[in-house]
């Protein structure tokens, strides 16, 4: 290997200052770009309102339809589109200041979000003067140096009392599921802190008493084999408490199937055959994202009926499904094909959308596959309320077009599972 010739320092320290110059302006340039981006979708807010001057439902029905209009010219989906313009709207209408600090390179983007975030709730009249103290503020420090302070800043200065916050803020909890890679999601709960701590704490404890009595039970072969560490633990007594009730490790009973023997929630998983032969693909989780073949056995295991699957042999195009119970072929039909909301860029499942006739069947639409096509909830009034046009071109293929005249071909997904002669 040819050794390269050092530099001086004198060298060095001359490139590196042109590194950074370069990087400086680079930063500087996609900065300028970002603020004009946020003014231009913010306009798209402000047509949206100016074409929609009637009811709340009729304004969201209207920033949709702009929403799907500037998502399927750059690439992104609808929903995505739609909240990078709830943003912009909120930095150019409520944070001027701001906007005027980022354009001219007194603060970042990241210190943009950190005002915003942080002034979220509180009321118009006292904005202006967080904003101003903010902005200064952020002018010293990076933005997660400044985060804490911010909201503390947010905090003292909102007029009603942080218990009188807490209660709405309490009103809005939720679970929502992220997916994740390699058959991994995140089971997020939004809930009062003084709840998610005990629940942290007392996952902890099980957790460590589970690991701290290894020994005492060292002749139970499943806890012989445990070596789990406290994170994974601590996950798992999660998982077992939700869907069992008690911990997957217990002496009394049997183990073998843990938390997934509780699943009776209607998931639909498409399972290659060589991974119910014992081999180890990649199954689908349909709408989320791929599940190890260990997993989908278990799960196969353990339903109450087998649908099959008839496919053509060459394309693998689903042709038919049928099952033990008297199926909703149709339906059932329907979710193998379109797998997913039949939208451009949609990904919920199918099995949580609704069959909608493409041609609407109270003006003479029939009820058959090739007028037949999954859309979720927000698509489905979108194709209702909006000036969005959709038409089947044959072979599940949908052809959407938009306000502006613009076409998305939608291609039937392609199936998951597929036989081949032998």
């Amino acid at each position: 290997m040819t050794e390269r010739p050092r530099i001086s320092i004198d060298e060095h320290v001359t490139l590196l200052a042109g590194v950074v110059h370069d990087a400086v302006s680079v930063e500087r340039l996609l900065s300028h770009l970002e603020v004009v981006k946020v003014k231009v979708l913010a306009r798209a807010s402000a047509l949206a309102e100016a074409n929609a001057a009637g009811s709340a439902n009729e304004r969201d029905m209207a920033l949709r339809e702009i929403a799907a209009e500037l998502g399927g010219a750059v690439a992104a989906s609808d929903r995505v589109m739609q909240r990078r313009i709830d943003e912009a709207r909120t930095i150019v209408e409520d944070y001027p200041a701001a906007l005027k600090a980022w354009e001219l390179g007194r603060i970042t983007r990241g210190h943009v979000r950190v005002i915003t975030d942080a002034g979220a709730n509180l009321p118009g009249d006292v904005r202006p003067m967080f904003e101003a103290i903010a902005v200064e503020r952020c002018r010293h420090d990076t933005p997660n140096r400044v985060r804490a302070e911010i909201e503390i800043l947010a905090h003292r200065m909102h007029p009603r009392s942080f218990t009188e916050r807490h209660q709405d803020a309490a009103a809005r909890r939720s679970v929502r599921i992220v997916p994740g890679q390699d058959g991994m999601s995140e089971l997020i709960a939004n809930l009062p802190t003084v709840l998610a701590e005990g629940i942290h704490d007392r996952l902890t404890q099980q957790a460590r008493a589970v690991i701290d009595t290894r020994t005492e039970r060292g002749g139970i072969e499943a806890v012989a084999a445990d070596e789990r560490n406290t994170d994974q633990v601590r996950a798992d007594v999660f998982a077992d408490l939700l869907l069992a009730g008690a911990p997957a490790l217990d002496d009394t009973r049997d183990t073998t199937a843990g938390p997934l023997g509780a699943i009776r929630a209607r998931v639909q998983v498409v399972v290659p055959a060589t991974a119910l032969a014992g081999e180890d693909p990649a199954c689908d989780l349909v709408g989320r994202s791929p599940i190890d073949a260990d997993t989908a056995r278990r799960l196969a295991g353990g339903t109450p009926s087998w649908e099959r699957l008839v496919t053509d042999p060459v394309s693998g195009t689903v042709l038919a499904v049928d099952t033990y119970r008297v199926p909703l072929a149709m339906r059932r039909y329907l979710q193998a094909r379109d797998q997913h909301c039949r939208f451009p860029g949609c990904r919920m499942a199918a099995i949580r959308c609704e069959v909608d006739h493409t041609h609407d069947h109270a003006l003479g639409g029939k009820t058959e596959v090739t007028n037949l096509g999954h859309l979720c909830q927000r698509h489905h009034s979108m194709k209702q309320f909006t000036k969005w046009r959709v038409r089947q071109l044959g072979g599940g293929v949908l052809e959407w077009t938009s306000p502006l005249g613009r076409t998305y071909r939608e291609d039937a997904p392609t199936p998951a599972v597929a036989f081949a002669p032998a």
